[in-house]
């Protein structure tokens, strides 16, 4: 199974009933609700804590203005506010180790967040926040709230028009002046044409597709910057970024029936025409960067084949082969003559009018009430180059982040361990920090290790319940002074080597499962450290050498 849910228990127990009462009148100005897994919308950089200085400030964007309890806020704003502090200070809780308290804080901003959108019907914006925040408190609940080693793979996502790819819909006769009007004022790159398909897919994106418009549109923000000056430097017009709207949301870990993956949606053998390596620890096909130019590179040698993008369109679809019979069975290099001739897959005769329909709206937005669609944030994060195999939930560790935003700037890697040589991408500002700590760490402890920062209350007992390791080997291994650790420290915990990933392979196929929790093979005893590591100091021990 590719797909995992996108809400939790707890939130699909209490939100079921709620939702199902706004859905009729907010279901035409929603966001996609397409399967997803871990959606990306909400930044999760911890909260600020007093006397740390490895920690940012920043606050989610969906709470950005909205924090501030002031007099003026009443009703459903004053309710949205209460529910962005909660949810600040169950994130807050939960990085200090409180998961009890944590879980209520969350639970308590999802309720508020209810009883607000309650108050204010059809109010998008905030069923919007509401629907980021349920989204973040998922991906903190099953990462973060969990301290043990996270050893599935990383979850796919479904692309959101591939169910329509073989549809027809009716067209709204008002629409053909209307739309007629509009391309004769409008600048494009791609040559735009109106007819009965264009017209239909343009009345579905309008109204029972609205929310799949709206959504691409809002995700396309996360990697616009990055396709568009890639398009620019390959010589693709830049309306064929609704290509990657088309085939995937945007959704960098999007997986087809076919097998097709990744924003860009590639073949495994297309893929590798192009230099998308695909290895057991990673694949291109699911790198935003690679991936885009790789089918930016793709798009320009189909139109050098075939001298028409709605051919080369076309053919990036279906292939080159299947555009080339069709053009000699009929003798028409012409798209819409090959379409009349029922010469392509259905698939095909619907995607580039697909892709035109989407140029025509956003290019129009204020007509088709796009104007307001707010941009996810760009993308934004350091690089830093592991030279042996690395967890992610270390990296989380050490970026102070969680694993599931390690595993959404790295979308490539298939296991949640990168591999030696990988560039790995970590949150904005933080690469530098965690370059330096893993220097201190040794290269064949890092794809097992973890590290914790001693909260109030910490214990090595409660540490390696927390854990499951014996508090004598967290003992050892930091070579600590004292009995106990001092609020602030940074202990490493000696965690159990995964097995290698051809032995996860063999466990997968005996067992047919995606989720088979791979064995483990326990390390020696680590040897105690001699000097004391540089960057992390603390009064009361050494930290282990490299």
């Amino acid at each position: 199974m590719f797909f995992r849910k996108r809400y939790f228990a707890v939130q699909l127990g209490c939100a079921a009933t709620f939702l199902g009462i706004l859905s009729s009148s907010l279901l035409a100005q929603s966001y996609s609700a397409g399967p997803r897994v871990r959606p990306l919308g909400v930044s999760l950089e911890p909260p600020q804590i007093s006397g740390n200085a490895y920690l940012r400030g920043d606050m989610p964007k969906f709470m950005v203005g909205e924090a501030r309890m002031g007099a003026n806020l009443s009703g459903a704003d004053l309710l949205a506010a209460r529910a962005d502090e909660a949810f600040q200070t169950g994130k807050r809780l939960q990085y200090l180790g409180n998961v009890t308290e944590a879980r209520f804080q969350f639970d308590r901003s999802v309720d508020l967040y209810m009883q607000a959108l309650a108050r204010a019907k059809k109010n998008q914006a905030l069923y919007a926040r509401f629907e980021e925040a349920v989204d973040a408190i998922y991906r903190l609940d099953v990462t973060s709230l969990d301290a043990g080693l996270p050893l599935d793979d990383p979850g796919f996502d479904k692309s959101p028009l591939e169910d329509i790819l073989e549809l027809t819909f009716p067209v709204d006769p008002k629409l053909k002046s209307k739309v007629k009007a509009e391309l004769q004022a409008t600048v494009s790159q791609l040559p735009l044409t109106m007819n009965d398909s264009v017209l239909g897919f343009i009345h579905y994106f309008s109204g029972r597709g609205r929310r799949t418009m709206i959504h691409g549109l809002q995700r396309a923000g996360r990697y616009r910057p990055m396709i568009q000056r890639i398009l620019a430097e390959e010589g693709i017009p830049q309306e064929l970024i609704h290509l990657a709207q088309a085939e995937s949301g945007f959704y960098p870990r999007a997986v087809s029936r076919m097998k097709a993956s990744g924003m860009w949606q590639f073949m495994a053998f297309r893929g590798r025409e192009y230099g998308l390596e695909q290895t057991p620890w990673k694949d291109d096909r699911f790198d935003p960067e690679k991936a885009t130019r790789a089918a930016a590179r793709h798009l320009r040698d189909l139109y050098e084949q075939f001298g028409d993008w709605y051919l080369a369109i076309a053919a990036y679809n279906c292939g080159p082969g299947a555009v080339e019979r069709a053009v000699e069975r009929s003798g028409y290099a012409d798209f819409w003559e090959l379409r009349a001739r029922r010469l392509l897959p259905l698939e095909t005769s619907n995607y580039v009018p697909i892709i035109l329909a989407m140029t025509i709206m956003t290019k129009n937005a204020r007509e088709y009430g796009l104007e307001g669609v707010t941009p996810e944030a760009p993308v934004d994060y350091d690089v830093v180059e592991v030279d042996s195999p690395t967890h992610l939930a270390l990296v989380s560790d050490l970026a102070e982040s969680t694993v599931a935003e390690i595993q959404a700037l790295n979308p490539a890697l298939l296991r949640n361990i990168a591999p030696a040589g990988y560039a790995l991408r970590v949150p904005k500002t933080r690469g530098d920090l965690v370059a330096t700590m893993l220097r201190t760490i040794p290269a064949e402890r890092r794809a097992s290790w973890r590290v914790h920062r001693v909260g109030a209350g910490d214990t090595l007992a409660t540490i390696g319940r927390q854990y499951g390791e014996a508090p004598a080997s967290i003992l050892q291994v930091n070579d600590l002074e004292a009995a106990e650790p001092t609020v602030g420290d940074l202990l490493f915990i000696p965690k159990a080597l995964p097995a290698a990933p051809a032995a996860n392979a063999r466990a997968r196929r005996q067992t047919g499962s995606h989720k088979t929790r791979p064995a483990v093979s326990r390390s020696p005893s680590p040897p105690r450290p001699a000097r004391r590591a540089p960057g992390l100091q603390t009064a009361s021990r050494r930290l282990p050498q490299t």
